[in-house]
């Protein structure tokens, strides 16, 4: 790797654990793009390679939030001299991300074979669905797809209804963006203080995916988890452990699996010796619908100034908007308003080496001078604007 005097690799970034780690982002879109935000809240000087014309969701890049505490620059890989561009910033890199699908970088001149041959120690971290591969492996799919054959969506929802879509969270971002960044942080520490060679990190969202429910297949292999959603313990089978109704139209959420949270549920809720016992699994319909029936007898608020306090396990069920205010998470500060624009702060929490939401989402091309000057890459002052 080319070595750049340590105050100049410094300068630009002086919050977080990872400062001083440099890494190359090629746009994409999902769980690579949330990969690298995560490092760059950590203090990692990230530099997103954004092409002309864009690649990204349809949405106005002043507010993709995912391209926050980075750097842009515009260089076109289609051409020999944006190849040419990539390799010199991944020669003065720790760590490069793509998604593409498998065989897309090679195509394009910037594959793991010549990105390690300018810089042996570097880290090429490749975020997919499929994984690089397999008989899937290039084939197109989302989110959706690919949990869906991990059994993980098919855990969530009610045993008479289809299963529920929980977003992209995750997929894309738990089973993906999360493992990939433990891939390349972990290959980063191997390249520092191992070998001192770089690799590849090969993360599919499969993969993390499935490895997230090993929990699960431990209790099915030991006979205490059904294999059908809506039927267990932590899955809505149980009826203390679910979301009810409020008179209001709102939700209260209730976890007291243990014996003593229950009890002070129970006598909270004011259906102490009404309800059947919970271990009574033949009654367990008659205990939800008595549940049931008690939360509707007053507002999401009541219920929440109700168990206020307690330990019984309850928490009223809140949306996007209306998360932020609560008072927890206001104390502690788990959203910032930057420049206007509400979020969720970085995490999770260093007490020596703080992270902070520093920039706006970086906007394509407009840090071009600034990284010339601060990774050591003239050529990119004169060729990163779009033709």
């Amino acid at each position: 790797m080319t070595a750049t005097p340590e105050p100049t690799r410094m300068a630009a970034h002086t919050h977080g654990p990872l400062t001083g780690v440099r890494v190359v982002e090629l746009a994409g879109i999902g769980p690579g793009p949330f990969a690298a935000m995560l490092l760059a809240d950590l203090g990692a000087d990230v530099v997103r390679v954004d092409r002309p014309g864009g690649a990204g969701l349809a949405i106005d890049p002043a507010y993709d939030l995912t391209n926050r505490n980075k750097r842009s620059v515009l260089i076109d890989l289609k051409t020999e001299q944006g190849v040419v561009q990539v390799l010199d910033l991944v020669e003065r890199a720790d760590i490069l991300i793509e998604g593409y699908r498998p065989g897309v970088a090679e195509r394009l001149g910037v594959g793991p074979a010549e990105c390690l041959a300018r810089n042996p120690q570097l880290v090429y971290g490749r975020m997919t669905g499929w994984g690089q591969d397999g008989p899937l492996a290039e084939r197109a799919g989302h989110d959706l797809s690919y949990i869906a054959v991990t059994g993980t969506l098919g855990m969530i929802g009610k045993p008479d209804e289809p299963p529920v879509a929980p977003a992209n969270i995750l997929g894309d971002y738990a089973g993906g963006s999360l493992y990939l960044v433990i891939g390349v942080l972990a290959a980063l520490q191997h390249a520092r203080t191992g070998t001192g060679r770089g690799q590849v990190v090969d993360a599919a969202i499969v993969d993390g995916a499935s490895h997230l429910s090993t929990m699960i297949h431990a209790m099915m292999a030991a006979g205490g988890w059904q294999d059908r959603r809506g039927s267990n313990l932590l899955d809505g089978g149980c009826p203390f452990y679910g979301t009810y109704e409020t008179a209001d139209g709102e939700y209260m959420a209730v976890a007291p699996l243990e014996q003593q949270f229950y009890r002070e549920f129970i006598g909270l809720l004011g259906v102490e010796g009404e309800v059947p016992a919970r271990k009574d699994f033949a009654r367990w319909g008659e205990l939800r619908e008595a549940i049931a029936a008690q939360f509707k007898t007053r507002t999401r608020d009541q219920w929440t100034l109700v168990f206020e306090g307690s330990d019984a396990c309850v928490a009223p069920v809140l949306s996007l908007r209306e998360a932020p205010a609560h008072p927890h998470l206001a104390a502690r500060g788990t959203f910032v308003d930057h420049l206007g624009v509400v979020q969720p702060a970085p995490a999770p929490r260093f007490s020596a080496t703080p992270g902070a939401v520093r920039t706006g989402p970086a906007l394509p091309g407009a840090d071009t001078e600034a990284v010339a000057r601060d990774w050591g890459v003239p050529g990119l002052r004169t060729s990163a604007a779009p033709s």
